[in-house]
């Protein structure tokens, strides 16, 4: 009888520890996705306040340069709201269904929201400044998120956001330079592509950080 008892305790103490576990490993994915989503969405609306600066300086028409650099503000502010909200909904979400929330998929939302973003911007932008490029925007773009869930699912998750961010920034400067001959305003396309460098170099350099930090988390763990 003694033994079944203290068989019971060690099973209960057992459960507790692992429910304790995994209560942790999901309080420090959550954390994570979060300081991505923030993380990220600083060093892009860091990118486009330099941009805005810099525009001003080259663009002969202010009024032109003010409203595309709003227009970009506006966007990644919100865009910043919305990442971090999606990914607290969806780690409260899939908890329900006891399925731990991983940061590389936070990483994959994360970056498919700016990734929209930029499309919607670039593509009101083309109707507007660039009309002959949109066939061009249309087709890198998506290609691109095509051959990044393929990596995703046929290499390892761990560096998704890597080659996610690598196809991505490969993919908007082609769409750049392909543009370049039909855009009339140079100083928009220098602006842009300032902005976007800045951007894409940041989030290349703290994806690779966190994916790092992730990995040297878990192992200690």
């Amino acid at each position: 009888m003694r033994r079944r008892e203290g068989d019971l305790e060690e099973t209960l103490t057992l459960s507790i520890n692992v429910s304790d576990y995994a209560d942790s490993s999901e309080i420090s994915n959550l954390s994570l996705s979060f300081y991505l989503s923030f993380y990220l969405s600083l060093s892009i609306l860091l990118s486009h306040s330099l941009s805005f600066s810099f525009s001003l300086s080259l663009s002969l028409y202010i009024s032109v340069s003010i409203s595309l650099n709003i227009h970009l503000f506006l966007s990644f502010f919100l865009s910043f709201y919305l990442s971090i909200y999606l990914s607290i909904y969806l780690s409260i979400y899939l908890r329900l269904f006891i399925i731990c929330l991983s940061v590389d998929l936070s990483i994959y939302l994360i970056l498919f929201i700016y990734l929209s973003i930029y499309l919607s911007i670039y593509l009101s932008m083309s109707i507007i400044y660039l009309s002959m490029s949109i066939i061009y925007l249309i087709l890198f773009i998506y290609l691109s998120l095509f051959v990044s869930i393929y990596l995703s699912i046929s290499l390892s998750l761990s560096f998704f956001s890597l080659f996610l961010s690598i196809f991505l920034s490969l993919s908007l400067y082609l769409t750049f330079f392909l543009s370049l001959s039909l855009s009339l305003n140079i100083s928009l396309y220098l602006s842009l592509s300032f902005s976007l460098s800045l951007s894409i170099y940041l989030s290349i350099y703290l994806s690779i950080y966190l994916s790092i930090y992730h990995h040297s988390l878990f192992v200690s763990i």
